[in-house]
């Protein structure tokens, strides 16, 4: 296997989820702030031209962070698992791993892409800038909605630690870094997010 490598948050969750995993992934860096992932050598490999991407022995490339963790979920070590044991467990992560992607992740990402991210999107991707506060306010709100969630867990899905936790600690720990921190109101977020922070996986 070999990982395609970059900066950015979606690569930071499959060099945790794969810590985390016991999975060992060889990578090599793409140059992404200089435009490398939108070339023709990286497109015939993920023509989406995103990053990350796992070019597997057999010479297919899978993208999507999800999938290249459900991926690694199943070929990892016996006796571990990230996404669950069972159909119910499964399905549970799941469920909240779209919740996040789609309610909290997407519009963070988008809100830093059309603002502080412009000058390196705008030539790549449609951009909206006149979208970015509200996507950034609805983020928060949805942040609030997830706080209220998950009082009294150690995990999003309770006592497991599933892909649902690396995403929401990566991409929050993201959000720090380019003017969309935690709200310090939301407690078991901060609080999860601390406990994320301190596993070795963090850093990855």
């Amino acid at each position: 296997m070999l990982l395609f490598d970059s900066v950015g948050p979606n690569p930071r969750v499959v060099r945790m989820f794969a810590a985390e995993r016991g999975v060992e992934l060889p990578s090599t860096k793409v140059d992404l702030r200089g435009g490398e992932n939108r070339q023709a050598p990286y497109l015939a490999k993920n023509p989406s031209g995103q990053l990350p991407a796992l070019e597997l022995d057999n010479g297919m490339v899978l993208a999507e962070i999800t999938a290249i963790c459900e991926y690694l979920d199943e070929i990892g070590p016996a006796g571990k698992t990230l996404i669950g044991s069972n159909p119910a467990e499964r399905a549970e992560t799941r469920m909240w791993v779209r919740r996040i992607d789609l309610n909290i992740l997407e519009p963070l990402a988008n809100g830093f892409r059309f603002a502080e991210g412009l000058k390196l999107f705008e030539s790549r991707i449609r951009v909206i800038p006149q979208a970015a506060p509200d996507l950034k306010l609805l983020a928060q709100e949805k942040l609030r909605w997830l706080d209220g969630l998950i009082a009294g867990r150690e995990f999003v899905c309770g006592s497991r630690l599933t892909l649902a936790d690396i995403l929401l600690f990566v991409f929050l720990d993201f959000g720090k870094m380019v003017g969309q921190p935690i709200d310090p109101a939301n407690a078991n977020i901060v609080a999860l997010c601390e406990r994320m922070k301190a596993r070795p996986s963090a850093a990855a």
